[in-house]
């Protein structure tokens, strides 16, 4: 019984605990993005404004919209797909962010399966 009481203020503490999102500081800007394919470490860099995204990977440059469903949320439709698989937009979502990058997780719409990632601004 001791224990249980010792328990309760410790798990008060923690339901206190919330997560830092300031989304509205990576809306825009430069970013990196630092992935593994493969067992082969790749780099994406884009830049973003409110309503585009410019992204550069393995020598190629690509452009999508952005409709930004709230400040940590938005849908990426590539503007020239050249697939039925690069028709299908995608889902991003800001989980946390720091100072200088964010963690987000990302998936086709539509589609449960999701993948997470970490994003550096740059200066």
């Amino acid at each position: 019984m001791k224990k249980i009481f010792l328990l309760l203020p410790l798990l008060s503490i923690l339901s206190c605990y919330d997560v830092e999102r300031n989304c509205k500081d990576f809306k825009t800007g430069k970013f990196k993005f630092d992935y593994t394919v493969d067992g082969v470490k790749k780099t994406t860099f884009f830049e973003r404004n409110d309503s585009i995204e410019i992204e550069t990977y393995d020598g190629k440059t690509d452009t999508s919209t952005i409709r930004w469903v709230n400040d940590c949320e938005y849908v990426l439709q590539k503007k020239h797909p050249k697939n039925s698989l690069e028709k299908k937009a995608i889902d991003m979502r800001i989980l946390t962010t720091s100072k200088n990058s964010y963690t987000f997780e990302f998936g086709m719409v539509g589609v449960d399966e999701k993948q997470r990632g970490t994003v550096e601004k740059l200066k």
